[in-house]
């Protein structure tokens, strides 16, 4: 989704993605120039209105996904899909990691035909390239709702940064994002740091 800030004449696009636990995808995408914002919550599904007990339990079919709002003049769709493929493993489905279940496969839920091209590309070219060593199996399908998770998800790394999961997962993937798109980076900050 394109929009203008009418006041500022700044353009906004939303782009929907879910690569394992959304703790982990708002922490990356946080940190780089260009996203104004990223909200995490569930997409896929069947049900509606779900929470976070229910998308766990695995019977709505949603995944934890994050909505990531971006000046595309800063940083574009395809780059956002550059971090997403550098920061997950794309070739488990729904898995990443110790995490198991639906709710953490690989997808890109697209919001214009403009979005599903480009996610199409993106994979074609790291299959051509065989970047992964295995297939990958991140969907690619329409977004139809987007449901905002509940108020604790939201900065959870950064409110929680010596809690275990946040040490051994989520700063693995930030100290990725870093290793691969210093440049990208607001401000770059050391590896231990949230």
């Amino acid at each position: 989704m394109r929009e203008v800030d009418g006041a500022k004449g700044v353009r906004r696009e939303t782009a929907t993605l879910g690569g394992g636990c959304f703790w982990c995808l708002e922490a990356v995408y946080e940190r780089l120039r260009g996203i104004r914002s990223v909200e995490p919550g569930y997409a896929g599904g069947h049900v509606p209105n779900p929470t976070y007990r229910a998308v766990c339990g695995g019977g709505t079919g949603h995944a934890e996904v994050v909505r990531i709002t971006f000046d595309p003049g800063e940083i574009s769709f395809r780059d956002v899909l550059d971090v997403f493929f550098t920061v997950h493993d794309p070739t488990t489905p729904n898995r990443q990691g110790a995490d198991v279940g639906s709710q953490y496969r690989s997808i890109v839920l697209y919001e214009s035909e403009v979005q599903r091209r480009a996610a199409e590309q993106v994979v074609a070219a790291l299959e051509e390239e065989d970047a992964f060593g295995a297939p990958i199996v991140t969907e690619i399908v329409p977004l139809e709702v987007f449901h905002p998770a509940e108020a604790y998800h939201r900065e959870y790394f950064r409110r929680n940064p010596e809690q275990a999961y946040c040490r051994m997962v989520i700063a693995p993937k930030v100290a990725r994002l870093r290793r691969h798109f210093l440049e990208r980076l607001r401000e770059p900050t050391a590896a231990g740091e949230p």
